[in-house]
């Protein structure tokens, strides 16, 4: 999806950034470090803009300083999508946030697009995380995601064909594998034991208020 945008946008000069929410990267959680990650890339390709070098030295910027805050980060955030024509903030997998800090993000987000018209979010997660995303934006448009079987059937036979070991499965398990696989997600996808196995995507719009 990112690059989908990329290459629309690329030659009308709109941002387009991305960032992945991943459980075992808990201190890249952190909300500070998200935000600074999102500034790094709206200004990444071109020289620092004073504002922000004067905020990280006022954050006692340079090794051991604490860095910008996060008010201050929201701030900058604010500054830096205002001076663009677009920006698209695209965050990858929202249910591997902590509770605590997926509300803490989604809070943040909120304040920061809240005022700039020229910004759209995508966000993606597991359904459980969508009352946590209407909580802090009302109209958030939902898109379920399911896999299509052929897809995954074709994707398990180029892997089979790469197989380095093809002799130690026979002809049965293969046909078990392409036949089985594809019908056992498409059954998880659609009952509601295993709703947890469905992505969902939000658009947020920033005329969205609470």
């Amino acid at each position: 999806m990112i690059d989908t945008l990329r290459d629309e946008a690329g030659k009308e000069g709109i941002a387009v950034v991305g960032f992945y929410c991943d459980f075992h990267s808990q201190q890249e959680q952190m909300i500070t470090n998200t935000l600074s990650a999102i500034l790094t890339q709206l200004v990444g390709g071109g020289d620092t803009p004073e504002y922000l070098r004067e905020a990280f030295e006022q954050g006692g910027g340079g090794y051991g300083g604490r860095g910008p805050q996060l008010a201050m980060l929201m701030g900058l955030l604010r500054v830096t999508i205002a001076s663009l024509p677009q920006v698209f903030i695209c965050i990858d997998a929202l249910d591997e946030c902590l509770p605590k800090r997926l509300l803490e993000l989604l809070e943040s987000l909120r304040g920061v697009v809240r005022e700039p018209p020229n910004t759209r979010i995508f966000l993606t997660g597991r359904p459980h995380v969508g009352e946590a995303v209407r909580r802090y934006f009302t109209q958030a448009v939902v898109i379920p995601i399911r896999p299509n079987p052929d897809d995954i059937r074709n994707y398990l036979e180029m892997m089979l064909e790469r197989d380095q070991e093809p002799e130690a499965m026979n002809s049965n398990l293969r046909a078990d594998i392409v036949r089985m696989i594809p019908e056992k997600i498409s059954d998880m996808c659609v009952g509601a034991s295993s709703i947890s196995t469905l992505l969902m995507m939000y658009n947020i719009l920033t005329n969205d208020h609470v």
